[in-house]
């Protein structure tokens, strides 16, 4: 017996369940994708940037950043522009970026937790409305059914059970395995984002003139 053979015998429920399976795998291929693109290699980046803001080269700093495109250089891209208007304009700029980015990377996941919990529920529900049918069955033959004359329902039970756990256990593990994922992008993001507000606020000091070059230019 084929596969299609057995969706079939499933019934009705299979197709929510189906529906439920392409979602899931749409959301799993396209959140590794995602979160590819989000990996970056913490210290050659910071390398790299740390030496072109020491230098005072803004506009090289960012034009590398807008190279790399992925959500920590896009926060630290935001807070460069900022640099000019003090420590709160970066840190505000960092900081909502930093949101724009983990709700991004997040985009989907709720949609992929409810798979995870509705395929299964939708295979419980084909195993009752399977059992309906064999008890259907059993009253419409006055209690002389025999296995051949339920098998049709308990195919209907087991078959949905099965699909709806099938789809649900790796759509509940990719939603773990990508949480945890996004929260080690979020702890790089973090450390980033206060390693890049440190350096610029050294910067902005290092560029403001000291008390013995303001006493000479008063005199």
């Amino acid at each position: 017996m084929d596969l299609l053979s057995i969706f079939l015998k499933g019934g009705w429920v299979m197709y929510p369940i189906l529906v439920c399976s392409i979602i899931g795998m749409a959301i799993v291929i396209e959140k590794f994708i995602v979160l590819k693109k989000a990996k970056v290699n913490i210290p050659a980046f910071l390398i790299k940037i740390r030496a072109l803001v020491k230098k005072k080269d803004m506009e090289g700093a960012i034009s590398f950043c807008m190279q790399e495109h992925t959500p920590v250089s896009n926060i630290v891209k935001k807070g460069l522009k900022k640099f000019r208007l003090g420590h709160k304009r970066v840190s505000e700029a960092i900081e909502s970026a930093g949101r724009q980015e983990i709700s991004k990377m997040e985009k989907g996941l709720s949609i992929l937790a409810s798979v995870s919990g509705i395929a299964p529920l939708l295979g419980f529900l084909g195993t009752v409305t399977g059992m309906i049918t064999a008890f259907m069955k059993i009253q419409e033959l006055q209690g002389s059914a025999n296995p051949s004359d339920l098998a049709g329902g308990i195919w209907e039970a087991l078959i949905t059970t099965a699909f709806g756990l099938i789809v649900g256990i790796p759509a509940l593990a990719f939603y773990n395995y990508f949480v945890s994922q996004i929260n080690k992008i979020v702890v790089d993001m973090e450390l980033i984002s206060n390693d890049i507000i440190d350096l610029l606020d050294d910067t902005s000091k290092s560029a403001l003139p000291s008390d013995d070059e303001d006493e000479e230019y008063n005199l």
